[in-house]
């Protein structure tokens, strides 16, 4: 897929972060979109952004199968058709072990950050198989390549996003759909902010404003021209910065011992 003017893109999560900068990147290079959030406020300040781009829009829970389908529904409806899905909706959790996770959080994370990606993928697929070509993006994490401690919801939805998508792409490998997985590094989001689980932590903003400083390095805007540069190239894998190559690379020649390196060097960073 050479270029992504004048086709139909579907994204999830595009009232902040990475989901509104690739709808603004998106709109500029002639897209038609078709977005979606679970904050309408925030939905509503994207569409703004978005200056003569054909776009319609629904506020609903990923995680919600029978909306997903009327979004889908909503989108045929209008533009007859969908090139391209981009899975990118997620939420977090503050830094809290398994022990210490609630089981409803558990279960929001899970439902919102995988059941709201296999949603997306399976209810979109056959729209997408009836193209010449198509991509279907699913946005994991870098820690969807190493599990971290006292991040295990996360990295658990993030890993089987990662497992799902593979396995996905094999199934599509005769199939005019191209199948991504998305591994952002440190991006600067609110999604830590906006997460669950700080309850516990004595000094909630202190933590919160500790983690952006050493984690999220890179913009919004750097991570959707990456995403928007593997779609074009049929890429099957994007990773978004350099700690993100890093990650990938150390994660499958020290799997290990690498994941323990870098345990340490958060709880020295941090003061954990």
């Amino acid at each position: 897929m050479k270029k992504i003017k004048s086709k139909v893109i579907v994204i999830t999560g595009a009232g902040s972060g990475i989901g509104r900068a690739l709808a603004v990147q998106c709109a500029k290079e002639g897209a038609k979109l078709a977005l979606n959030d679970f904050d309408k406020k925030g939905l509503d300040e994207t569409i703004a952004l978005l200056d003569k781009t054909e776009v319609i829009s629904t506020v609903f829970d990923v995680s919600n199968r029978e909306a997903f389908y009327s979004f889908a529904e909503q989108v045929i409806s209008h533009f007859k058709e969908v090139d391209i899905v981009i899975n990118n909706a997620g939420v977090s959790l503050g830094k809290q072990s398994v022990i210490q996770t609630p089981w409803e959080e558990f279960e929001w994370i899970m439902n919102i950050n995988l059941w709201g990606v296999i949603n997306g993928s399976k209810i979109f697929l056959p729209y997408l198989m009836k193209q010449k070509e198509a991509s279907l993006v699913n946005v994991s994490s870098v820690f969807g390549l190493m599990g971290i401690a006292d991040q295990t919801p996360y990295c658990t939805t993030k890993y089987a996003v990662r497992g799902f998508t593979e396995s996905l792409r094999m199934e599509m490998l005769e199939e005019n759909v191209n199948v991504i997985s998305v591994h952002p590094g440190g991006i600067k989001t609110n999604i830590a902010r906006n997460g669950r689980g700080w309850d516990h932590v004595e000094d909630k903003e202190k933590m919160i404003a500790l983690f952006e400083k050493e984690t999220l390095k890179h913009t919004p805007e750097k991570a959707a021209n990456i995403i928007i540069s593997g779609i074009k190239k049929n890429k099957e894998k994007v990773l978004i910065g350099s700690e993100a190559y890093v990650i990938d690379w150390a994660s499958r020649l020290s799997p290990l011992r690498f994941p323990k390196f870098i345990f340490k060097q958060m709880k020295k960073k941090m003061n954990l």
